[in-house]
């Protein structure tokens, strides 16, 4: 059974929040397709559904050709990535907080 994160718990379970949720975890790397796909547990006719509007809206950009495979990234320049960013990083980090206070009162 997979696990959920902090990011699909608060914004929902969508194909596009998964992508997202993937691509900010590994942000500053690039991905084909398919790994983007199946690290996000996503069907390929799915990304392929949602895609379209992440490029327009220049959520990733394209990076490189390795053979015939494009590699795609988050695109870390755009506004709302930026702020995507920050989001996710303060959700991660209100949740660690909750966490460990659980843990150090629950030991006292």
């Amino acid at each position: 059974m997979e696990e959920t994160t902090i990011f699909r718990e608060t914004l929902g379970d969508t194909p596009v929040i998964r992508v997202l949720d993937f691509l900010i975890e590994g942000r500053g790397l690039d991905y084909s397709l398919s790994d983007i796909a199946e690290n996000s547990n996503i069907g390929w006719t799915t990304l392929h559904r949602i895609w379209g509007k992440l490029l327009k809206n220049r959520i990733v950009k394209p990076t490189r050709e390795i053979g015939r495979a494009k590699l795609f990234k988050l695109n870390e320049e755009n506004t709302a990535v930026k702020e995507l960013i920050r989001f996710y990083d303060a959700l991660l980090y209100q949740h660690t907080e909750k966490h460990l206070s659980n843990k150090i009162t629950v030991k006292t």
